[in-house]
């Protein structure tokens, strides 16, 4: 009898920790041109209960999804992974076409922000930057016809797997527990 799992519907929120909610709200919503549309304000931590004072910031996305930050009024933003290059961790937001990812690119530019990009990915297109407390973003907009991202997915698992193998020859490989 196999088991049926409920479907992922989406992201709803993806949060991280921000040096000044200030700044970073006026990054979101006055460049990006993200809502600022929910603030969280409390002592205590709902989910453990740890007295830690902070603010917890909401800013939509067109989809109804939300990109969020919490400010713990230190002043202090988080920190890089030390074992980690500077272009793994990041979220990618989607844009709906080339055009929409030039403006973007020309706005953060008029606004300071240095920019990397236009990449190439041949099946998407992405500009790349880093926000006020070091996390890196990426705009992106798909440009891959339906059928070129149908053999993606249909490869996916065999190119994973040809990795996996490569990585047990190399004695690098972690078992899956």
């Amino acid at each position: 009898m196999s088991e049926t799992l409920p479907p992922v519907l989406g992201l709803h929120h993806f949060a991280w920790r921000c040096r000044n909610a200030e700044e970073t709200r006026h990054f979101y919503e006055d460049i990006l041109g993200l809502p600022l549309v929910h603030v969280i304000r409390l002592d205590r931590v709902p989910s453990t209960g740890e007295y830690c004072p902070y603010v917890h910031l909401f800013f939509e996305m067109a989809d109804g999804s939300y990109i969020a930050f919490f400010d713990l009024g230190d002043d202090t933003a988080a920190e890089p992974s030390p074992n980690t290059p500077s272009w793994v961790n990041h979220i990618a937001l989607r844009v709906a076409s080339v055009d929409a990812l030039e403006t973007m690119k020309q706005r953060l530019v008029d606004h300071g922000v240095e920019v990397l990009g236009v990449t190439d990915h041949h099946f998407v297109r992405s500009i790349y930057f880093f926000d006020p407390n070091g996390f890196r973003l990426e705009l992106t907009v798909p440009v891959a016809p339906a059928q070129t991202l149908a053999t993606y997915r249909k490869e996916a698992r065999a190119l994973l797997d040809a990795w996996t193998e490569t990585r047990r020859h190399a004695g690098k490989e972690t078992p899956v527990v």
